[in-house]
């Protein structure tokens, strides 16, 4: 079944055409400022390259940095307004506490504490009441503010507080666009509550994206729907990408890990993704990433996503070098490498210019920097390594052997062996962000608390896992693929009556029409 997967990077855009586990054709193009030109342009030569009919394919799944990107950048953020249910409760940590000063200025967030929210064991703190939510409302209204974001205490137990104060914000603000806390983060009211905040500030880039990739898969002919991918390496659909864009931003170092193990064969092992800006080091274990042990930030800010373990450092393939080959990044010519490096005839010294230099790479023009200090470059590329294996090493549960995968089109700036580790480079190992796009499966997950006094821990785990299943199926999985890859139970000693906490994971195949 023939499906095509894409990763728009910052640098570059990478496709493959993929049937069934055969990689078919694949194309790597310099990303461009226009999302859907650049998309259709790859869209195009991928399909041309394969002699694969339209007609033929099946899915377009997509991986994306856009809303990573305007995060970090602080850019294209909508003005946000925030309803916390938790009165009496949380007054001393309200809403975006601790975030950093830029971001909070760019999201401009009207900020409204009612009465609310939940004990862990369903209880409530207190009851809404209607008329402070519309009366919080009607400020936002007041200051033509679109996007809202709801949290409740709790909320991740039971989400009827939340849904309530959605339909009362609706009844004044018809027009809102509303992300609730329950929707989008887990257990943890500051990092869930965070996670909706951001995915409101989003509300305007979300569908723009969208309509943007639409238009290519579109302009491309293509009848077949578009996924995009999202943290976990698992798909969601278009229209839930542009209401979830939050959910989307840890997915391009997902894809990279996921398209490697699948490329080797190997299920347990460091992943080495190095792209055009930036080197992203993360661990595999069966086939997906290791998750963070903690909360992880998103443009500074914590949340409390199912993240991949990853560590990243400033060094690409367009990564600036200075003069004396004394500064490796972090600042990066990104996109443009093929009109500033000097093996393209530009005037900026890189990190692809002193891997030609140095003999690690053959492409561009070498004539171009053979005038370049061999001295100098020798120095640079062993600082190369040392930051490389330095990432790695990071990464190391112990100083055991274990497989080290090398992809991304910038794995020529590595050598061989990085350390004590011999590199492994897989087939098609430049374009194994797009190949995990393309092989992304579809997840369901349950992460809740029980209270172990009428139910076992085994009962408690099965009630779980059919909850997640369940999830999985709604969001397209083949029911007879489903297979659990995740299960934790984390006793809390912290609270009273034999409380657990229980997450589960399953993964499917997407069902899709013949």
């Amino acid at each position: 079944m023939y499906r095509i997967g894409i990763d728009v990077g910052g640098t570059n855009t990478d496709a493959v055409l993929m049937n069934g586990d055969a990689v078919v054709h694949a194309v790597k193009a310099a990303t461009s400022a226009d999302v859907s030109g650049g998309v259709q342009s790859v869209l195009a030569q991928v399909i041309s390259g394969s002699g694969v009919a339209v007609s033929a394919l099946r899915a377009v799944m997509i991986g994306t940095t856009h809303f990573t990107n305007a995060l970090i950048e602080r850019r294209s953020l909508a003005r946000v307004g925030v309803i916390r249910l938790a009165l009496p409760a949380t007054q001393s940590l309200p809403p975006l506490s601790g975030w950093p000063d830029d971001i909070a200025a760019a999201v401009r967030a009207d900020v409204h504490l009612v009465a609310g929210g939940f004990e862990f064991d369903g209880r409530e703190i207190a009851p809404l009441v209607p008329d402070e939510i519309r009366a919080a409302a009607e400020t936002l209204a007041i200051h033509k503010i679109r996007h809202v974001a709801i949290s409740g205490v709790f909320a991740s137990i039971d989400d009827r507080q939340e849904k309530e104060a959605a339909r009362l914000v609706l009844e004044v603000m018809p027009y809102a666009q509303i992300t609730l806390s329950s929707e989008v983060g887990r257990v943890g009211l500051l990092e869930r509550e965070n996670a909706a905040i951001l995915n409101a500030a989003l509300g305007e880039l979300g569908p723009a994206i969208m309509a943007a990739f639409q238009d290519a898969v579109t302009r491309s002919g293509i009848a077949a729907p578009f996924y995009l991918t999202q943290n976990d390496g698992t798909l969601m659909s278009a229209a839930r990408a542009a209401r979830f864009p939050i959910l989307t931003v840890a997915s391009g170092p997902t894809n990279s890990m996921r398209g490697a193990a699948f490329l080797s064969s190997v299920d347990d092992a460091i992943v080495v993704d190095i792209g055009g800006t930036t080197s992203d080091v993360g661990v595999l274990q069966k086939g997906f990433p290791r998750p963070a042990g903690t909360a992880v930030e998103v443009g500074g800010v914590r949340t409390n996503f199912r993240m991949p373990d990853v560590f990243s450092i400033g060094l690409g393939g367009g990564t600036r070098i200075d003069a004396e080959f004394a500064q490796i990044g972090p600042q990066s010519v990104g996109y443009r490498l093929h009109e500033d490096a000097l093996i393209f005839g530009g005037r900026t010294l890189t990190a692809s210019d002193v891997a030609v230099a140095g003999g690690l790479a053959d492409f561009g023009n070498p004539a171009y920097v053979s005038h370049l200090d061999r001295d100098g470059v020798a120095a640079c590329i062993e600082r190369m390594q040392t930051l490389l294996f330095n990432a790695v090493d990071r990464m190391r549960t112990s100083n055991a052997a274990v497989p080290l995968l090398i992809v991304g089109g910038g794995c020529v700036l590595a050598r061989e062996r990085i350390g004590d580790l011999t590199a492994i480079k897989p087939p098609h190992f430049a374009v194994a962000n797009a190949v995990g796009a393309a092989i992304a499966q579809v997840s369901g997950e349950c992460d809740r608390l029980f209270k172990l006094v009428d139910l076992s821990r085994e009962a408690a785990i099965a009630e779980a896992t059919a909850e997640a299943q369940a999830a999985a199926v709604a969001n397209g999985a083949q029911p007879e693929t489903l297979v659990v890859v995740d299960v934790e139970d984390l006793p809390l000693a912290y609270m009273v009556g034999d409380v657990t906490r229980i997450r589960v994971k399953v993964v499917g195949e997407l069902l899709l029409a013949d």
